[in-house]
């Protein structure tokens, strides 16, 4: 059995990073990349001088910005926030909750962008963070519309469980994703916390796959979802339109618009947004 390669040890001391540790000393890397002293000595000199590590006064290792350049090219994170960014915040501005904007990343929904509400409700996200797929609305959104096989294999794993209202069933899982296909909308009713709900709908890339979801996170006692749900499905379809879908010009003509029966004159006052 052959030990780490050469990518793989680079790529540890990368990992060592997270949101729990943004600031390493030399010696933090090294254990929680499992290397040696010498050799993380070697790869941290290695990616600061590239820039994707930086090193403070104190000898302290943060995330370099040369990583973040290289981040705003992948087509599902910052090319993707710039792009809903405006519909996120039309969102927003309208009901004044939290909003969110996430991606699949393997069994894990992963936020892309996070406009904070006034509610206080219990919220564990920041832009960056993952949880998995069956706990949240995003992650419900993105698993009904995935690949049948992953959402078969999904059901049948170990459904993690984060309060008592967390969906842990896999016959229950499955009933749940076939409400979302059917609604267009995916709840989650106080499955991280116990105090907040999220309404989340699908966003398509231009071939009709759905690419991303977005959502508002509201407090479980007040939440009204008929009146939230019209609202997020209008925020999606914009989004999905502004990265090129066209329902219209659907593969066969049989692909539908999963909010075609949501019109804007159902959105609260002030939600209404001129289609560009």
């Amino acid at each position: 059995m052959t030990g780490p390669t050469a990518p793989d040890r680079l790529l540890s001391v990368l990992a060592a990073f997270d949101h729990e540790h943004p600031a390493l000393c030399l010696t933090d890397i090294s254990r929680r990349a499992g290397l040696t002293l010498t050799t993380t000595h070697r790869l941290v000199g290695a990616l600061t001088e590239w820039g994707a590590l930086e090193r403070d006064e104190s000898g302290v290792y943060h995330v370099g910005l040369r990583l973040w350049e290289l981040a705003a090219l992948a087509p599902r994170g910052l090319a993707l926030r710039q792009i809903a960014l405006p519909y996120l915040e039309d969102l927003y501005e309208a009901t004044h909750e939290n909003v969110q904007l996430a991606v699949r990343d393997g069994s894990d929904v992963v936020y892309i962008e996070w406009l904070s509400g006034r509610s206080a409700v219990g919220v564990h996200i920041r832009v960056g963070a993952r949880w998995p797929l069956h706990a949240t609305g995003v992650g419900l959104a993105l698993l009904a519309h995935g690949d049948p096989r992953f959402q078969q294999e999904y059901c049948a794993g170990e459904l993690e469980s984060f309060t008592p209202y967390t969906i842990t069933e896999p016959a229950r899982l499955r009933r749940e994703l076939a409400e979302v296909r059917r609604t267009g909308v995916a709840v989650s009713d106080r499955q991280i916390t116990d105090d907040a709900l999220s309404v989340a709908a699908p966003v398509r890339a231009a071939d009709g796959t759905v690419t991303a979801a977005v959502s508002i996170v509201v407090p479980h006692a007040d939440a009204q979802v008929p009146v939230l749900a019209p609202a997020v499905r209008v925020a999606a379809r914009g989004i999905s339109r502004a990265l090129g879908w066209q329902p219209e010009r659907a593969q066969g003509g049989t692909l539908r618009d999963d909010s075609q029966s949501t019109r804007e004159s159902e959105l609260p006052s002030g939600q209404r947004r001129t289609t560009a």
